[in-house]
Formats: C-alpha cells, structure tokens, sequence
C-alpha cells in the first residue's frame, strides 16, 4: 500500500509538539507507548511542552497498541519521521532519541535496530527485554504477541526473537542505551528482563547507564528519575546537534 501519512493528516497518526516547539529544531524524541496504549492528544502534553523548551521535537507515534514494534510499526514510526524531516527540512545529521515504557521500552530499544535513521540513543523505563520469556509471564500477553507477529515467516519463537532486545543484543547499535526499572515491578520481572539485558549488553562492551528505582512497581518512577530521564534525552540530542 501506499505511504499515506503527509504533514496535513499528521495528527491523525501521532501527536507531535512542533506548534510550539522553539526553533530552531535541534532534535527529535520519539516516545512509545506501553501495551493498549491508545489515546490520542488533542493538546498539548506537559513532555510536549518540556522539549519544546528545549527546541525538541517530541513525537507521540500511535501504533496499534498491541504492536510490540512488529516491522509495520517500525515503518509507521519512520513515515512519521519522513514527513518531520521533509517539512522542516531537517539534516540528516538530525539526531533523534528513541524512548518510552514497559512495551514502549521494548519498543525503544527495537526501534533502534530496524529504524531506517538509527537513533543517536534510547531510554527506557521498566522495558520487556526478553520477549520471548514475556509470552509466558501473564495470562493477557500471548493474544497481543499472536496478534503482533501474525503473518511472519517460522515458529513464533523465531518470531518472538526478531522483537526482543535480550535476543537482539548483538546486533544493536553503537549508541548509548538508559535503562531504568522499578525493583517492585509485578509486570515486567527486573530481574528477568532489564538486568538479563544490561548483562548481555554489557559483556558485548555496549555504552548502557543501569539505574534501579527501589520500592516503586511498574514504570513508576519517582520525580527525581523522571526528571532524569527527561534530563538525558535533552543532553542525548544536545551532544549530537
């Protein structure tokens, strides 16, 4: 089918800060939603305000809520990005920081292996690293993952492999990765997922910053991180532009 997303209907295919985002343009921040995440901003959000500020475009992309960054989501993110770059004639050279929650986290750090502009670093917060692990570890999660994967090539494994960080380690970028995760988390085990993927991603003497947020459950982060994590996604686009 053909690309159907121009700057006209762009928001009817993500939300996107660039009426009041100072100029002129140093970046872009893409933010990915956790699992059944749907909502649509008719105004503008306090992140879309923040990197404003900070002369950041902040882009909301809505996939289906159930799309793990299966590759339609990944080129649903990067038509949205096309549209960006051509209607503000943005270099090449843009950086763009790849971020978000739970699934979102997966998301991120998918989306920096597929992106067709690689990413100049990714944040996460409470991400599903191993997906294959994940299929098993709530009753609600192989409906989405069936859903997501339909139509690939091979056992659903194999599949579930092609979307999961843990098992993408060796061939992730070059870029620096933030990982956050709630100690309390009862949705996406710590242990399991963030600390399996810092592991391995350590061991191939990849750049990644672990911090662990004590007594907080899923992607409940306290006001100190949060601001951190904003904090690094402005510095990870200032130290590129």
């Amino acid at each position: 089918m053909e690309k159907i997303i121009t700057y006209e209907n762009l928001r009817s295919f993500a939300y996107v800060n660039d009426n009041v985002c100072k100029r002129p343009i140093k970046g872009i921040v893409l933010s990915f939603f956790g699992l059944g995440g749907n909502e649509m901003y008719a105004e503008e959000t306090d992140d879309g305000r923040f990197y404003a500020d900070n002369g950041i475009l902040f882009v909301i992309p809505y996939y289906n809520p159930w799309a793990w960054m299966n590759r339609q989501a990944v080129a649903y993110t990067d038509e949205i990005i096309d549209v960006l770059f051509k209607k503000y004639s943005l270099p090449e050279s843009t950086p763009i920081v790849s971020t978000g929650g739970s699934m979102g986290g997966l998301s991120a750090l998918v989306y920096t292996r597929y992106a067709a502009r690689t990413p100049a670093a990714c944040i996460t917060n409470c991400p599903v690293c191993d997906a294959v692990f994940h299929y098993t570890e709530r009753p609600d999660l192989p409906r989405t993952f069936y859903s997501a994967l339909f139509g690939y090539e091979g056992t659903l494994e194999n599949a579930l492999k092609q979307i999961s960080p843990l098992h993408l380690t060796e061939e992730m970028p070059r870029i620096p990765y933030v990982v956050y995760h709630c100690d309390e988390d009862r949705a996406v085990n710590i242990t399991l997922h963030s600390e399996k993927f810092v592991s391995a991603m350590t061991e191939l003497d990849h750049e990644v910053k672990f911090t662990v947020c004590h007594g907080r459950g899923h992607c409940n982060l306290t006001d100190e991180l949060e601001a951190d994590y904003r904090r690094r996604a402005v510095e990870a686009v200032a130290s590129r532009s």
